[in-house]
């Protein structure tokens, strides 16, 4: 409450421009992570140590299933600092293969009335092999998901595109715990992604995962597209051991709060936030049907929560994650969704998560 009523529209008014309350946060992030004696405290103030909330997916347990999606942690300079906010894990990145600054701003876009953002940052990071480097032989509170991207170059197209996804894998391979492709990224001239059946098909024959291996797809599928990717994806999972995140940004603009001006003079990019919460619950329902549960989904895109976060399990995820929810609800979100979601485990006679999930997925893909 005191993030939302005071802090939040405070540093709202101070720093117009996202990116820089973002630069702050990272600054701080980075000091408190070397800290010990604060991260503790932090620890005793956040977590929430309940054994419902414990789950065990891809063989990796989590303490909680509450995690902070990729974007926010591009470089894996918060990786001793993040979880004494009471995550049950994350993703660094997306990482790609070569280093990029990525935009040019502005490129991140608040719609407070809609408790959204919209970005195109462009994939702007350090590149793969600086990222590894840093995280080499490490261990970490949690789980920790390593998310790649191709590098952000309209000059790679075609079989180059592969390759250079390829590479990235190849160089973070033995890093983290978990990786996940973002295969729905347009982050070309052509706007193409990998999620054509045909593209998703050569690129996973390139990848001999080494850890659990996940894919990154948008929310702006037709039923169509989304049943042919998700066809592909389970031929793979066998040898692949692929799983889905779902979803990704979204590139429409309806259902705005937001005075229309206002949204176009922001431009074009992703859009996060509540607004996504319909169609991205809607993409993970389905999906879990169509893959008759036989594959691990982790739900994202507008956690904001507890109650964001319940029907996301119970519409087929084992995990979520959470991005924009933290800008607009603070560093407590994970501790407060975790407590919601105990709460609601209980008073619908769930021993633990798992025993939830799935449990409404016909009814919600069907938009129910």
């Amino acid at each position: 409450m005191l993030y939302q009523h005071l802090l939040r529209p405070l540093l709202f008014a101070l720093f117009a421009d996202p990116e820089a309350i973002h630069a702050r946060v990272k600054g701080l992030g980075i000091s408190l992570g070397k800290s010990p004696y604060l991260l503790e405290r932090l620890r005793r103030w956040y977590e929430v140590a309940d054994p419902r909330l414990e789950t065990t997916v891809c063989g990796l347990r989590f303490a909680g299933p509450v995690g902070l999606a990729a974007g926010f942690d591009k470089n894996a300079d918060l990786v001793d600092f993040l979880p004494a906010l009471g995550l049950g894990f994350m993703e660094i990145g997306s990482v790609t293969a070569r280093p990029s600054a990525g935009n040019p701003p502005p490129r991140l876009f608040r719609l407070p009335d809609d408790e959204a953002l919209i970005n195109r940052l462009g994939l702007n990071n350090d590149g793969a092999e600086a990222i590894a480097a840093r995280l080499a032989g490490r261990t970490f509170g949690f789980p920790l998901g390593v998310n790649l991207a191709k590098t952000n170059d309209d000059a790679i197209l075609g079989e180059a595109a592969f390759e250079d996804l390829w590479s990235a894998y190849g160089r973070m391979a033995g890093v983290g715990d978990f990786h996940v492709l973002n295969i729905s990224c347009p982050n070309t001239g052509d706007g193409r992604t990998f999620e054509d059946p045909a593209a998703l098909t050569e690129l996973l024959s390139g990848i001999n995962p080494r850890r659990p291996l996940f894919l990154k797809i948008s929310p702006d599928l037709e039923d169509r597209d989304l049943e042919a990717l998700v066809g592909v994806v389970m031929g793979a999972a066998r040898a692949k051991g692929a799983g889905l995140v779902l979803t990704n940004t979204t590139g429409r603009r309806t259902g705005l709060a937001t005075a229309p001006g206002e949204v176009a003079e922001c431009g074009r990019g992703g859009l996060s936030g509540r607004p996504l919460r319909a169609a991205a619950l809607r993409a993970l329902a389905r999906t879990r049907v169509l893959t008759r549960g036989e594959l691990p989904l982790i739900g994202v895109g507008g956690i904001d929560g507890p109650d964001a976060a319940y029907e996301r399990i119970r519409a087929g995820a084992s995990l979520v994650e959470a991005y924009t929810g933290f800008v607009y609800r603070g560093p407590g979100l994970a501790g407060e969704i975790n407590r919601g979601l105990a709460e609601r485990l209980a008073r619908d006679g769930f021993p633990n998560v798992a025993a939830a999930v799935g449990v409404d997925a016909a009814r919600c893909a069907d938009g129910g």
